[in-house]
Order: structure tokens, then C-alpha cells, then sequence
């Protein structure tokens, strides 16, 4: 089929855009002044996928601009008779136009609903794109979030295709003015391992980086990386690929000693992080397989009826579906949950009829699994009979004496108007209950470093004053019998001293909540503190408080008769001070813990909570110098924190 400009189809123009850019790249904080790139990235892989290119480039140029390029056919540059325009001008400025819209040039397609040129453009302060077709060089550029500045014309000869789009963001519209270059490095091996033998070049040149990635083994490769130095409860990686009612199912799978799983799931190539239909297909397929040949292989006692919770804990899959434009429904317009129900029904019955057709050519491995599964449904027994047990007068009376002996409440009944601060050590839990706002802040002191949840069973957990207290106050329960809906506060606030003993206590609180109340994450509703690092007095003067070295070194250089006070430690500072720095919502500063990317997640867990000391304490020196500019948060580059 030709790819000509009249297969490009026009709806409507750019002109809301600059006014709700949320609207289109859903958000305009780190994430979306990232979606920029992946509008023109995930255009040039639809290239790839439908056959036409083999080599992409993505360069992070020194003034800031991305430039992008792919050795396809490149866009059409001849004149659309409906409006007038080239078929570059067209794309890139008005909504809604490209080949997407037709079904004879992509059968699939991982583009922005087809507005995602447009919208790039529209963001930017100048964009240029450099067409090679026909044998010719075209150029057209755009400035001020659109306009036209220079119509496609020929500017020299050319012995190739493709198409190379460089553009400028307006920084102006988002809250980062930085591109992280570990965060797209990340994508684009991702998309190496769902494109088998494109070639994806990457440059830094600003922070001099370079990285080439090219993957013949697909799926089977990305288990690989994501299972790298964890111990395996089987050698082989299972996968499979089958197409479907014209959708395309790909998914492999190995499961690892660890008590997280690792679940990622992608549609047209692009990763759906809030799941979907997709993913609810390929959890009852794979639970009815477990289920189904466990119990047809006496692996599974009658009364034995496993539960996705039990069968996740320790699974790396992958999950990839190419789905026709024509059905393809995504919830909201950056693509992160797939919402076509066909989807589900596909992936259900793909991955069950595969699931048990591996198992019987391959019982020893089955065996394993189901066995793997197994302990954890055992655990989740005996966890629901202590959960039950613990609901006993005797145990409540105790959970009742535990948290009246540490929590301090708030006076607020409005539970999304409280905030409950778990603080480090009980001297600055003393400091804290002197500073807060008795209306709406609780506090929770916590007496040393809690217990290591990544370590320890669910049912020795709670066992744990430390823990029991965390729980009681929270109010949600944990595991299967989390419940939001009841919530004690719309805000928890970790509060640790700025040292490496506070980080680790910073590290086993969030462990515990990702591990069993992960929703508290998900959501939203979890923070760290921010302290100072110093307090500088100069007579005559207020009192100022500092947060990173570099701006303390910048005060200090030219200032003399200082009297300067380096905080070790929340105890340091009096309730007023507390107040004024850390607990003011006025005043302080807050970083909300958010998970972007899960298997970063796993791999940093398993540095920072597993056996070797040396390690944890390696990278937290690497990685944290407590100040604000480059805070613990920031360092775990798209992992728990944004």
C-alpha cells in the first residue's frame, strides 16, 4: 500500500492545546515534558513495527532540544488538497491528522490517538523536521508552539529515507527543565526487547553518554535482564506468541526467590503502567492454569484454591499485546490502561491454552512453580489465622496498649484533613509533639529501625510493636485485608534525621508499605520530610535555614561573623524550629513517594535490603547527600520517587 499524503486524515486544530496541556501528555511535571519524546519516539517505532525502518536515534542535544530520527520512508511532503498543506505541516499542526486515522499504513500503532506530533509541536518554542523521500532533502520548521515558520521546501539531494525531527520544549509550560537521561535510557531498552533487531542509538551530549541497543531474542532477553543476579526457582523462561482475532499476545515469564513481583505490561509497544484489560486476562488465564493443572496433577489438594496474590509473589512477566487501530481503547489520552474488552478475553484464553500446554511437556518445571506458589498460599493461611487470632480481646487489648503508648492523635475527625508523621527515635518524636498542630498532625514515634519486611514472613511481622503501631494508626489492615476506604489520614509523612542511619529508616518503612500496603503508594498518600541541614545566625539578622551544600557554601563565601549550626539530627532542633522547617505546610517542604518504574524498584530493593551490608551502605553514600537539591527521593531515578 502507498503511503501518499492522502492517506493522512483531518479533524480539527491545535488551538487547545497550550491552554490544557494536561490534557494531552497528562501531566506537565517530569512525566510529561518526557512524553514529548515519546510522541515522536513511539511514531518512528510504529515505522519499525509496520516494517519500514530498522534504526532509530535519539540524541539530548547541548541546548536542550531532542532530536529524533528513523530510516523509514519519512512523511509525505506533498500538497494535501483539503487544506492546502504539505503533509509535514499537516501532521505537525493540526490535531488529530496523520496516518493513524487510516488503517491502510499502520495495522497497529503506538502514537498519541494521532495528535501526538501536533501536540509536541504545539509545546515547543521552534521544531524542525528534516524529510529524506523522493530522492530529495525537505525541511520545515515551526515556531512559538506551532506557527508555521518555514514551509516544506527542497533544500538539497538525498540517497535515503526517513525522517529526523528535532524540537526545543517550551520550559515554560512544565515544572522540569531537565531531561534524565536514565529514565529514557530505560525506555528505549525496553523497546529494544519488544522489536526484535531494530537497532536504537542514544546520545547524551550534554553528560557525554552513549548507548546502542540491539536484541534478536525479544521477550526472553527482557526476563533475563529483569531476573538478573536474583536466584531462580527455574532456569527456563517460558514464552509464547499467539495471534489471536487479529490481536497479537506475547508473554514470558520466570519466577525468582523474592517476595515482589515484577509485572509489566505493554500494548502497541507502549508500556501500560495502570494495567488494563490486558492484564486482567492474563491474571485469570494464568491463575485458572495454575489452578486447573494443579489440581488435575494432585500438585493442588481439593479445598486448595489458589489466589493471584499467591501466585504473583516472586513473578517476572512480561506482557505484550499489538492490538488493531480499529479496537484499540485506552482510559484517557497518554495510553497507561488499556480498556478494549476484547483484549481480555484474548489474553485470558491465549495464555491459559499456552500455560497448559507448557506444563504437560514440561512437569518437572511445573511442579516447581505450582510448589513456589504453594508456600505462599501456606504463608497467607497461617498470616489470615493470626490476623483472625489477633482479633481476640487479649490481642486488641494489646495493639490498644502498643499505639495508645506511642501515637499522639490529632483532634480533626476528618480523616483526609489529618496527617500522621512517623518520626525517628523518640526524642524527636518528643520535639515533634511540641511543634505540631494538635488540630490535624499525629505523631507516631518510632523506636530504632523497624524490621526488615523483605526479610521477614508476614506472619512474624506482626509480631513487631513497631509494625503492630504503624498498622493500628494507619487503620487499613495489610495484604488481602488492606482497605483503603479506611484510612486514618490523607497524608504519612516519614520524618528522619539527614544521615545514612535516617535514610535506612526511610528505606525499611517504605519497604514494609510497598511490600503490604502498596496502595498507600500508589495513590499518593505517602511523603518524606524535608529537615534542614543547617541553621546560620548573623546578629541584626533572622535566623536562616539551609537545605543542600551548595547553597550553604554559596551563603558562607563571602559572610563573616556566622554562628552556623549543622543539624546531626531531628533532636537538635526545638519545637519552633521543627514547626518552622519540616511540619509548617506553609513553609515546609514535602516529596511524595510515587513508583515509575517497577523493575528499578526491585533491583534497588534487593540492594538495599538484602544480605550484603556493604552494598546498601555503598549506595546510599553514592546516592544521598540529604540535601534538597539532590535528595535521597531524586536519587532513586524513577523508582519509588518522582
Amino acid at each position: 500500500m502507498t503511503y501518499s499524503v492522502e492517506k493522512l486524515k483531518l479533524l480539527r486544530g491545535l488551538e487547545a492545546v497550550r491552554k490544557r496541556p494536561g490534557m494531552y501528555i497528562g501531566s506537565t511535571d517530569k512525566n510529561g515534558l518526557h512524553q514529548l519524546i515519546w510522541e515522536i519516539f513511539d511514531n518512528a517505532i510504529d515505522e519499525a513495527i509496520a516494517g519500514f525502518a530498522n534504526e532509530i536515534s535519539l540524541i539530548i542535544n547541548s541546548d536542550n532540544s531532542i532530536e529524533i530520527s528513523d530510516n523509514g520512508r519519512g512523511i509525505p511532503t506533498e500538497i494535501h488538497k483539503k487544506t492546502g498543506k504539505t503533509g509535514v505541516e499537516l501532521v505537525f499542526s493540526e490535531l488529530h491528522s496523520g496516518a493513524k486515522f487510516s488503517t491502510d499504513i499502520y495495522k497497529t500503532a503506538g502514537g498519541l490517538h494521532g495528535v501526538g506530533s501536533s501536540v509536541v509541536n504545539a509545546l515547543s518554542e521552534k521544531l524542525e523536521v528534516y524529510i529524506n523521500r523522493d530522492k530529495k532533502l525537505f525541511y520545515t520548521s515551526f515556531i512559538n508552539g506551532g506557527k508555521i515558520e518555514t514551509r516544506t521546501k527542497i533544500i538539497g539531494k538525498s540517497t535515503t529515507t526517513g525522517t529526523k525531527i528535532r524540537f526545543w520544549p517550551d520550559f515554560s509550560l512544565f515544572s522540569h527543565s531537565e531531561f534524565d537521561s536514565e529514565m529514557i535510557i530505560s525506555r528505549l531498552r525496553e523497546t529494544c526487547f519488544l522489536v526484535n533487531n531494530l537497532k536504537i542509538n542514544f546520545f547524551d551530549t550534554k553528560n557525554n553518554i552513549e548507548k546502542k541497543f540491539l536484541c534478536e531474542r525479544g521477550i526472553e532477553s527482557f526476563i533475563e535482564f529483569l531476573n538478573n543476579d536474583q536466584e531462580k526457582i527455574h532456569d527456563k523462561i517460558i514464552t509464547f506468541k499467539e495471534k489471536m482475532q487479529e490481536i497479537i499476545v506475547e508473554f514470558g515469564f520466570q519466577y525468582v526467590n523474592s517476595q515482589q513481583e515484577n509485572i509489566i505490561s505493554f500494548v502497541n509497544n507502549v508500556k501500560t503502567n495502570l494495567g488494563g484489560s490486558h492484564e486482567n486476562g492474563f491474571k485469570s488465564g494464568f491463575l485458572k492454569a495454575i489452578n486447573t493443572y494443579g489440581q488435575q496433577n494432585n500438585l493442588l489438594k481439593t479445598k486448595q484454591i489458589l489466589e493471584f496474590s499467591d501466585a504473583k509473589v516472586g513473578l517476572s512477566a512480561v506482557l505484550s499485546l499489538r492490538i488493531p487501530e480499529s479496537i484499540l481503547e485506552f482510559v484517557g489520552q497518554t495510553k497507561n490502561k488499556l480498556s478494549t474488552i476484547l483484549a481480555k478475553t484474548v489474553t485470558e484464553e491465549v495464555i491459559f491454552t499456552n500455560l497448559m500446554t507448557f506444563f504437560a511437556l514440561n512437569k518437572e518445571v511445573a511442579s516447581k512453580i505450582i510448589n513456589f506458589i504453594l508456600e505462599t498460599y501456606t504463608q497467607r493461611q497461617k498470616s489470615k489465622l493470626s490476623i483472625i487470632e489477633s482479633k481476640t480481646s487479649k490481642s486488641i487489648t494489646k495493639e490498644k496498649r502498643i499505639l495508645s503508648g506511642k501515637l499522639t492523635p490529632a483532634n480533626s475527625k476528618k480523616a483526609m484533613n489529618r496527617e500522621l508523621f512517623l518520626v525517628e527515635g523518640e526524642s524527636a518524636g518528643g520535639s515533634a509533639k511540641l511543634a505540631r498542630n494538635r488540630e490535624f498532625q499525629a505523631i507516631l514515634p518510632l523506636k530504632g529501625k523497624i524490621v526488615n519486611a523483605q526479610k521477614t514472613r508476614l506472619i512474624d511481622l506482626l509480631k513487631n510493636e513497631e509494625i503492630i503501631a504503624i498498622i493500628s494508626a494507619l487503620g487499613t489492615g495489610i495484604g488481602q485485608n488492606f482497605n483503603l476506604k479506611n484510612l486514618n489520614y490523607g497524608k504519612i509523612i516519614i520524618m528522619t534525621d539527614a544521615d545514612n542511619d535516617g535514610a535506612h529508616i526511610q528505606i525499611l518503612i517504605l519497604t514494609f508499605l510497598f511490600l503490604h500496603m502498596r496502595p498507600l503508594i500508589e495513590k499518593g498518600f505517602v511523603y518524606i520530610a524535608q529537615p534542614p541541614l543547617y541553621r546560620i545566625s548573623e546578629k541584626g539578622r533572622k535566623d536562616i535555614y539551609i537545605w543542600d551544600e551548595e547553597k550553604f557554601e554559596k551563603y558562607i563565601k563571602n559572610s563573616t561573623n556566622l554562628q552556623i549550626q549543622r543539624y546531626k539530627g531531628l533532636g537538635e532542633m526545638n519545637a519552633n524550629q521543627l514547626w518552622q522547617t519540616t511540619m509548617d505546610p506553609e513553609r515546609r517542604t514535602l516529596e511524595k513517594v510515587l513508583i515509575e518504574n517497577y523493575p528499578k524498584v526491585e533491583e534497588n530493593f534487593q540492594i538495599l535490603m538484602g544480605e550484603r551490608a556493604d552494598l546498601r551502605k555503598s549506595w546510599i553514600e553514592k546516592n544521598v547527600d540529604f540535601s534538597l537539591e539532590d535528595k535521597f527521593i531524586e536519587n532513586l531515578k524513577e523508582t519509588i520517587y518522582e
